[in-house]
């Protein structure tokens, strides 16, 4: 199937500007994230008119660097998701104690079998509200520890949340997810903004946001994103999407529907890419299918 004319000189744009991008990126190692010298990306696939017939290698067109990529396998992913539900309860956050557990009990209710959810609350310190379970109520229960306190440090939340509940699932585990509800503002972390997304994304991990208005007003912030930004460079730079928070139901059904049925494995060798190199990642489909997938392959910084 032919790419419509505006999706073309959509393309054409883009790849002439990764491929200036491409010639300025820093030499610094990568992570390897196959094993095999290839790369794996998780990808979210559908049809717009909501058929279910598959989707396959052909339908698909993946760019690196500007690059085309010839695709090795790409099918679909029906294991299990993990996901950790990463709610923001500092002080003044712009939501009631029991508007943020209503949102959370909404997951507890929509995930699939065999799916898991884990609940994390953060203000200066990420807390344990419930460890991996399937069990709602035993969800439900465990949200009688919120409370609103404290400044939000996301990014040292997000940081401990990949590298204590999320890496030692893996590599068993590659559909894994976080679910940021809050505003995306950070006031304090030691971990920079910078290097939580190249974890999120070197690891494959997908984020999600129910997003609340900023605090803050878009009030500039020293250093780093404005809290807005943050939530859209996080689900963008990961595959993932923003929903609202005053909708959890819609966006706890959609997310977990997504997992479950338009999860797909892409698999590949990099052509004419150092593996050395920061990669932009661009993936697009044929006309009538919707794909998102992570942006980039950050370089492994030591």
């Amino acid at each position: 199937m032919k790419f419509s004319a505006k999706k073309a000189l959509f393309l054409s744009l883009y790849v002439l500007l990764i491929a200036g991008l491409a010639s300025a990126q820093s030499r610094r190692s990568t992570k390897d994230t196959s094993g095999d010298g290839g790369t794996i990306l998780n990808v979210v696939a559908a049809r717009a008119n909501g058929s279910t017939d598959p989707i396959r290698a052909e339908n698909i067109f993946l760019y690196e660097n500007g690059i085309e990529q010839k695709i090795k396998n790409f099918t679909f992913d029906p294991s299990p998701a993990r996901i950790v539900l990463l709610v923001d309860n500092s002080q003044t956050l712009r939501a009631e104690v029991e508007t943020l557990k209503n949102a959370v009990k909404e997951f507890a209710y929509e995930i699939y079998e065999g799916d898991q959810v884990f609940v994390v609350a953060y203000d200066e310190k990420p807390e344990i509200i419930q460890e991996w379970t399937d069990d709602a109520k035993k969800v439900e229960t465990s949200l009688n520890t919120f409370r609103k306190q404290g400044n939000p440090y996301l990014f040292d939340a997000l940081n401990a949340t990949v590298n204590e509940i999320l890496l030692p699932l893996m590599p068993g585990t590659r559909k894994t997810a976080v679910v940021v509800i809050g505003d995306g503002l950070d006031r304090g972390s030691k971990t920079t903004f910078e290097k939580i997304l190249g974890e999120l994304q070197t690891d494959n991990i997908t984020v999600y946001a129910l997003q609340l208005p900023d605090r803050t007003g878009g009030a500039y912030r020293r250093n780093q994103p404005k809290a807005g930004q943050v939530i859209t460079e996080l689900t963008e730079g990961t595959g993932g999407k923003i929903f609202d928070f005053e909708q959890p139901q819609v966006a706890a059904k959609a997310i977990c529907d997504e997992l479950r049925k338009n999860r797909y494995l892409l698999s590949y060798f990099p052509a004419n890419a150092s593996s050395f190199d920061a990669r932009r990642v661009f993936l697009i489909g044929q006309e009538g299918i919707t794909v998102r997938t992570k942006n980039a392959h950050p370089p492994n910084v030591k």
